[in-house]
């Protein structure tokens, strides 16, 4: 590139676009954890899953990468999902 300055913003935005992706699939992959142990109807497990995806959504929302209130709404629907499917344990 000619000018230095958008060259270094291309390098910042492609570590930023790795460091993103990292995050978002770690989210993935907790969700998908998540729903498997809620299909499999195991409770304790799914309680962990649960705590486990809430930190990771809430430190994605924290850094930028997921907004906030993408973060409350998928937060509500797997919530909302436990409750479901263990209504006795709430």
């Amino acid at each position: 590139m000619k000018n230095s300055s958008a060259a270094k913003r291309h390098k910042q935005s492609e570590v930023r676009r790795l460091r993103n992706k990292s995050v978002k699939s770690a989210v993935r992959t907790c969700a998908k954890k998540f729903v498997a142990s809620v299909t499999a109807k195991n409770s304790e497990e799914a309680t962990a899953r649960l705590r486990e995806l809430t930190k990771e959504l809430d430190t994605a929302a924290r850094k930028g990468i997921v907004s906030k209130n993408a973060a409350a709404r998928k937060k509500s629907r797997m919530q909302r999902l436990y409750n479901n499917t263990f209504p006795a344990v709430n």
